[in-house]
């Protein structure tokens, strides 16, 4: 029996399906199946049963679990008592982050901590979302996480960035006016992320506040693939300023016309027991230049 093992037995058990935490594990689902099948085969039992509802923990399997997740804790709770006897000469520092923050924010960010702190190694995740990012830490996945304000209870959160909302349109495109308005935009066959997405749930409520629903006209999951439709002329496009980076020549920028932006914070769980070296990555995200832009 691996510790390794019980740590995917607790994330399928969480997920009661093999390919979300072999997501959230960050492996692929034949190797987490794989490590479940050897665990039985190893211990005898079957730890889960499966089926079209995905797969659910046996009576045996749910106590089990229960020590596997004790092990699990006391695992981690080593592992940062012996972080912190090394203080900064070692350790290492998990971050999960969504896309925009890794591709545009973190690079610099961690550059500025290996200057100050190269001996402390950094491991950073990236997620397809904030609920992601928040499943990790309190899975004990992550040291710190990148999401946006407010949090979800049971996390400390400090503000990092405020990121505009913009909206793309074609480089033909001249407004009337000074600045975009609300009957130019609408007016455009839009490209938007699916309406589930929850970082655009704002974005639909901020455009009915003033009296305009958005219409969309191609549904599109990825930013990039947005950002090119918009380069063809296909359309307009609304998404957050680090979402849209880097804007092609063919495309425009424009603010809203009246302005939304998200927040983005950094957040650990209010009663993690923080090593040195996490607390020194915090310390320097707060000096680094490119986090004030």
């Amino acid at each position: 029996m691996k510790l390794s093992q019980l740590r995917i037995l607790v994330a399928v058990a969480a997920r009661q399906n093999f390919t979300d935490a072999a997501l959230d594990l960050q492996m692929s689902q034949s190797a987490v199946s794989h490590a479940i099948a050897m665990l039985e085969q190893n211990l005898g039992v079957v730890l889960f049963s499966r089926g079209r509802h995905g797969a659910r923990l046996t009576p045996l399997g749910e106590r089990i679990v229960e020590h596997a997740q004790e092990i699990v804790h006391r695992a981690d709770e080593i592992a940062k008592e012996a972080e912190l006897s090394k203080g900064l000469k070692g350790g290492q520092v998990r971050i999960a982050s969504f896309r925009s923050i890794a591709t545009h924010i973190l690079p610099g960010a961690i550059a500025h901590f290996h200057q100050q702190f190269p001996a402390i190694s950094v491991n950073l995740a990236e997620h397809e979302d904030y609920p992601h990012v928040e499943h990790a830490l309190r899975e004990g996945q992550a040291d710190i996480g990148f999401t946006f304000m407010p949090a979800s209870e049971g996390l400390e959160v400090w503000e990092v960035i405020r990121d505009e909302f913009v909206a793309l349109l074609p480089i033909t495109f001249q407004p009337a006016g000074s600045q975009l308005s609300w009957e130019e935009l609408v007016a455009q066959p839009l490209i938007m992320p699916p309406v589930n997405y929850i970082m655009m749930r704002q974005v639909y409520q901020h455009a009915q506040t003033y009296g305009y629903a958005l219409k969309v006209t191609y549904e599109v999951e990825t930013d990039a693939t947005i950002v090119s439709l918009v380069a063809q002329g296909l359309g307009a496009a609304i998404l957050p300023r680090l979402a849209a980076e880097p804007i092609p020549a063919a495309v425009r920028a424009y603010s809203l016309p009246v302005p939304l932006e998200r927040v983005i914070g950094v957040a650990t769980l209010a009663d993690a027991l923080l090593s040195p070296a996490i607390y020194a990555f915090l310390d320097s995200l707060k000096t680094t230049q490119v986090l004030v832009s």
